[in-house]
């Protein structure tokens, strides 16, 4: 089971200890996903992101193993909501912003591996979930809301990411 601690700027910080424990943070949050919600994913290759969305992905339903679209660019995933899982790597900021996402966002799930290549729309109404490598299996998550203050859905992913498990010193 993952740590939690609150951070003064208001993020949300786990730690988690496996893999496993990286699915179920996902598989958590998806019951409070709706329609054109857009969740931002960022950090280092093997950081756990594909993990979390794997998680999403079981907690919406979606009956498909969950594999990173690194030379796809965007895998579908059908089950309570449609999840769009996008990855960025390849992707230059400039040319994301030609690609219709946030048309493809009024449709399902956004969620964006490589998520700071995202038009600033979208990264602003976005909950954000930074991923570092603390160890071999530990990895420390922090979610925030978007730059945007007060952006209603973020608040509200944000509000049903820290419901997971009780705050404490991680």
């Amino acid at each position: 089971m993952s740590a939690a601690a609150r951070a003064p700027d208001g993020a949300d910080r786990r730690l988690s200890r496996s893999p496993a424990d990286t699915e179920a943070l996902g598989q958590a949050l998806a019951p409070a996903l709706e329609t054109g919600d857009v969740i931002v994913l960022t950090g280092p290759l093997g950081a756990g992101k594909t993990c979390f969305v794997a998680g999403l992905a079981r907690g919406l339903g979606c009956g498909a193993r969950v594999r990173s679209p690194s030379f796809t660019l965007v895998n579908e995933y059908r089950g309570r909501l449609l999840l769009l899982h996008l990855d960025l790597y390849r992707v230059n900021a400039a040319d994301a912003e030609t690609l219709g996402l946030e048309e493809q966002a009024e449709h399902g799930v956004l969620v964006a591996e490589w998520g700071e290549k995202l038009p600033a729309g979208l990264r602003e109404r976005a909950l954000a979930v930074e991923f570092e490598v603390a160890s071999e299996r530990e990895r420390r998550l922090t979610a925030r809301t978007g730059p945007a203050p007060g952006e209603a859905r973020a608040c509200a992913l944000l509000g049903a990411w820290r419901a997971w498990a009780p705050v404490s010193g991680a």
